[in-house]
């Protein structure tokens, strides 16, 4: 046998798979200071002071290992342990680390209760600002976090029961562990019962007292909820028909996850909900069956009292629908400026930077309207304030909640076949943004809440309609369309409840935008307002994006993106 002598050249391996033409990992980047609308949205509302802290968690959730933890945390879900593994009753649901190392640094910068710590002009709109960036990127973790923020109000009106539990909710240290000597706390809470759903006053959990009852004192809960997030939160706000001789009727109750002496109160964890998105945060079924609980606020006033906490979750859904439509327009218009197609980039191309444009349109007005609603729910707000907030933030929760969707979808469409798969974000932020529509009042349940306030707090209407009418004047269509509105709102007052219900959600929608085009007007340069006006009140109006008039200046609109 013979051996040739000659070298043989082998290809080198892997050639075919050398990459082109993807986009660059939008990873160590500041997601505040690339975020021109909330930079300028703080500064005008005086919350300028908290910018080095804003900076910080711009850059904290823009690194690679933040993102990589917020994919960590909705992959690798909450998994429930019912049982130890000798069989005594635990009822303890297990996180991946990551999902603590979030929540940790969200608390830590005060995502949660920086605005009731610290009360000065501007703290509501610097912690909204920085519980947009931590939700931007990782939204689960945002439901305790909203919770534990939305309860202090609530908690404020039995002084007994806030004296011992505020300060562990203003603390910003985070532990997982369930113990009654802690120094901090994160707060749920459970309304929904199988049978009721939005309906409350249907809840069937009966609340028996220890005692004489009344404000302030023991009971025990026995009952089910149908949905309780966060289940392995400190404590919860939970709704139960109070018996005996210290009141009746539906009220409002404390409910710790353990008891002063260190044994667990009875809380069972039936089951995690199976859910659409929110993968990173647990939601339960819970029974209870002779649970501890203290009473806050007046027996049959429990609707009274946790609205309270529901007034502030409603603005957070607001402010996560808003970081919501952030995350789509960042990675959609990184992607279009870093991939090319046709001899240009993706965002040069002319039907693209449309949708880019009108991506960015809509989360602009977004953004403005979350942060001007963040800073009427300030420690100085006037009673204007407080009756425009009172009707905005409803309005606001109908109209952005619900543009979430659809806007997640038309962004993860800008990334093509990439969009479509988990490895990028836009897949779990399709996933994410009905929650905010579903959760604290689904569509019906909110315009019928604007008709209520209407009706029943009717300075409401005339603080929104102050507050639209200061862009008076700026633009014809919108001066037409609040001409139009104002019509719109004398035929619902003069008519009968049924019409008024049927037509609620046409009229809401329509307040909806006149309050973000108005704000635009005052705040936003004027190619963007007059693209928005024309494009969402215009006599051409389109039901997709990218369909913006003539004219439109959309260099100038993406240049703030």
């Amino acid at each position: 046998m013979t051996h040739s002598t000659e070298t043989t050249t082998h290809p080198q391996p892997h050639l075919t798979h050398t990459v082109l033409n993807q986009s660059a990992p939008r990873v160590d980047i500041n997601e505040f200071d690339m975020n021109t609308v909330l930079v300028e949205a703080i500064r005008r509302h005086d919350a300028g002071w908290a910018e080095d802290e804003l900076r910080a968690i711009g850059a904290h959730v823009g690194s690679a290992q933040f993102q990589h933890d917020a994919h960590l945390a909705n992959t690798i879900t909450p998994v429930l342990h019912t049982h130890d593994r000798w069989g005594n009753r635990i009822d303890e649901v297990e996180y991946h680390p990551a999902y603590h190392r979030i929540i940790e640094a969200s608390v830590a910068h005060g995502s949660h209760t920086r605005c009731w710590a610290d009360p000065q002009p501007g703290s509501h709109v610097a912690r909204a600002a920085g519980f947009m960036l931590f939700g931007q990127i990782e939204p689960g973790h945002a439901c305790p976090v909203s919770m534990t923020h939305a309860v202090i109000p609530s908690l404020e009106l039995q002084p007994d029961v806030a004296a011992h539990w505020v300060p562990k909710a203003l603390s910003r240290s985070y532990s997982p562990d369930l113990s009654a000597t802690k120094e901090s706390a994160i707060f749920g809470m459970s309304m929904t019962e199988k049978q009721g759903g939005s309906d409350v006053r249907a809840n069937t959990t009966v609340a028996t007292p220890v005692g004489r009852g009344g404000p302030g004192a023991d009971y025990l809960l026995t009952g089910h909820k149908w949905f309780c997030s966060a289940p392995m939160s400190d404590a919860f706000l939970v709704l139960a028909q109070a018996q005996g001789p210290g009141g009746e009727g539906l009220s409002c109750f404390l409910l710790p996850r353990v008891l002063p002496d260190g044994t667990r109160n009875v809380f069972r964890i039936q089951r995690l909900k199976d859910k659409l998105g929110n993968k990173s945060n647990a939601s339960s079924e819970i029974e209870l069956d002779g649970t501890v609980a203290v009473m806050v606020g007046e027996p049959g006033r429990g609707v009274r009292t946790i609205i309270e906490m529901v007034a502030q979750t409603r603005l957070d859904c607001v402010l996560g629908s808003a970081a919501g439509m952030r995350q789509s327009v960042a990675e959609a218009v990184w992607h279009a400026r870093h991939r090319a197609a046709f001899g240009a980039t993706l965002a040069d191309q002319p039907a693209m930077t449309a949708v880019l444009a009108d991506l960015a349109l809509e989360s602009e007005a977004a953004t403005i309207t979350a942060m001007r609603l963040a800073r009427a729910h300030d420690e100085d707000a006037t009673d204007q304030e407080k009756a425009f907030r009172r009707l905005a933030t409803a309005v606001a929760k109908y109209w952005i909640c619900k543009r979430g969707p659809h806007h997640s979808y038309e962004a993860l469409e800008c990334l093509g076949g990439n969009g479509y798969t988990e490895a990028f974000p836009l897949a779990m932020r399709y996933r994410e943004q009905p929650v905010m529509a579903v959760w604290e009042g689904s569509g019906n349940v909110i315009a019928l809440d604007v008709l209520r306030a209407m009706t029943r707090e009717p300075e409401s209407i005339a603080a929104f309609d102050a507050e639209i009418n200061i862009a008076l004047g700026a633009n014809r269509t919108l001066d037409l369309h609040l001409e139009r509105l104002r019509d719109q709102l004398g035929e619902l007052v003069r008519a009968d409840a049924a019409t008024a219900q049927r037509r609620a959600r046409g009229v809401v929608e329509s307040m909806a935008l006149a309050l973000e085009a108005s704000l635009l007007v005052r705040f936003s340069p004027t190619e963007v307002s007059d693209a928005f006006i024309a494009a969402r009140l215009g006599g051409n109006r389109a039901f997709e994006y990218g369909a913006l008039p003539d004219g439109a200046d959309l260099a100038a609109i993406l240049e703030r993106h």
